[in-house]
């Protein structure tokens, strides 16, 4: 089951980076039109919050602590 819930959090990682990046691009290199500025301003930073945390999570503290709690538990959930 562990295993099972750790895929599904690379790929939900994978997915928002992904997302993240297509998106960059897409405002960097396209036109935006002006009536759908101001939801694309909340949509972007909805997803590089989402982006911060994949990242913080993944390079942060987060999995570390994840780790050690792991190792103290003697790899049982």
């Amino acid at each position: 089951m562990k295993k099972t819930r750790e895929i599904y959090m690379l790929i939900l990682g994978a997915l928002i980076v992904i997302g993240f990046f297509v998106l960059l691009y897409i405002l960097v290199y396209s036109g935006i039109p002006e009536t759908n500025k101001e939801i694309l301003n909340i949509v972007v930073g909805a997803l590089i919050g989402s982006f911060t945390g994949v990242v913080g999570y993944f390079f942060g503290s987060s999995i570390g602590s994840k780790d050690k709690a792991d190792i103290m538990n003697g790899g049982q959930k």
